[in-house]
């Protein structure tokens, strides 16, 4: 699905908040083992990172749970605590955990240590980490989507990368079965906030 030659080392850098933002606006909910088959069917695979800020004092909110199954299922976790503050327009609390200087760092790490690079982000912050990665020799793929309304992709991160890869046409490879929304709580995270639910679901 990536192109990447299979004696080519490439690594996976994941914004959480953004894939979340991108999969929701696309309707579908991601399998993250179906998500690792696939990493790991390419190439020979370093390192898979998943980045989030995690809320403090809510050991049973979703996002938590995630970062859990995740860390005990082949991905690096990258995660820090989030910090609060209350929107003075609407009154409701929000948690803020902004993760692109995290994961910059880690890739420009790795860069000499792997031949490719897979972004899920369509932010274009990236952008310039892109343009130095690029400079180092690595090939970089972005996965994200020009579907929704407006687009999650960046044209000025669509212009940098090397391959572009339309989330939606993964969506038969990597999603869930649809399921009662219901049954579960959700957590919205934006590009550079996260708003916490109550879950209300029972463990």
């Amino acid at each position: 699905m990536f192109s990447i030659p299979q004696n080519d080392r490439y690594a996976v850098f994941i914004d959480g908040a953004n894939f979340h933002a991108t999969t929701r606006a696309l309707s579908f909910e991601v399998d993250y083992e179906k998500l690792m088959k696939m990493f790991k069917s390419e190439g020979r695979l370093v390192r898979a990172y998943y980045y989030t800020a995690l809320p403090d004092g809510t050991d049973y909110a979703p996002i938590r749970r995630l970062s859990d199954w995740l860390d005990y299922n082949g991905y690096t976790m990258v995660t820090k605590q989030t910090r609060e503050f209350t929107d003075h327009e609407t009154g409701r609390r929000r948690i803020k955990g902004n993760m692109d200087m995290e994961l910059a760092l880690d890739m420009l790490k790795l860069a000499p240590h792997i031949e490719h690079a897979v972004l899920f982000s369509g932010d274009g912050d990236f952008n310039r980490l892109l343009h130095e990665v690029q400079d180092m020799g690595i090939r970089v793929t972005v996965v994200s989507t020009l579907k929704s309304r407006p687009p999650l992709m960046a044209d000025v991160l669509r212009r940098q990368t090397d391959d572009f890869i339309e989330l939606d046409s993964l969506r038969e490879l990597i999603s869930r079965p649809p399921r009662d929304p219901a049954q579960d709580e959700e957590f919205y995270s934006g590009d550079d906030e996260i708003e916490v639910l109550e879950d209300r679901r029972k463990m």
